[in-house]
């Protein structure tokens, strides 16, 4: 089995949790990809650019692979299950499903209309800790995506906090509909799930059969 980890937006291999899970995969033995899904270019992102960056890492993979995904990585990991055969189990933190359209209202129409004029937003960056700015075709690009519906039935487990304040868990509740493999574990937490990764680990061991 292949182990890939795919972090969450404005984020990178770095964070706390991809640190955490690699390290706690290195205690057993096993390796944990971490891809950079930005390729060091937060400014020119796309969603099609990660997800090709990911396909082409399995390019030529004849392995089992499980597809671990923090919010906007998690919705990617699951788009990614639709189109890659080799991937049969998910495992999903807080998937950031609804993505696009969460971010239109948080901007609002006066908001997206400003990033298309200026071509760019400032988007803090959780991995550089700083202010970086986003192409307005990042956004362009993810509305395709966007229209995408997840249905691929495989083993999928998917943690996410009743308190999430970024994506209602409601939505993983209803992932559960098409994909009725899943099982969804609603935590006292918010979005980031940082405080619950000790109880998420010891339940993602006994769901990958872990030593």
């Amino acid at each position: 089995m292949r182990y890939i980890y795919l972090h969450g937006f404005a984020s990178g291999r770095g964070s706390t949790k991809g640190r955490y899970f690699r390290r706690k995969f290195q205690e057993i033995g096993k390796d944990l990809d971490i891809p950079d899904l930005t390729e060091n270019d937060f400014e020119h992102t796309t969603l099609s650019r990660q997800l090709s960056l990911v396909k082409h890492l399995l390019k030529g993979c004849t392995e089992d692979v499980c597809m671990i995904g923090s919010s906007l990585g998690g919705w990617l990991a699951a788009l990614l299950a639709e189109d890659i055969q080799q991937v049969c189990r998910l495992v999903l933190l807080a998937p950031a499903f609804g993505f696009v359209g969460r971010q239109s209202q948080i901007l609002g129409p006066a908001g997206l209309k400003e990033w298309k004029q200026r071509g760019v937003l400032p988007v803090y960056h959780y991995g550089t800790r700083r202010t970086q700015q986003l192409h307005y075709a990042f956004y362009e690009d993810a509305l395709k995506h966007e229209q995408r519906v997840v249905r691929r039935r495989l083993p999928a487990l998917v943690f996410h906090g009743i308190f999430d304040e970024s994506v209602p868990y409601s939505l993983s509740v209803e992932y559960l509909k098409r994909n009725p493999q899943a099982r969804v574990v609603l935590l006292a937490a918010d979005h980031s799930l940082i405080d619950q990764l000790e109880g998420i680990w010891d339940m993602m061991v006994a769901f990958l059969h872990l030593p």
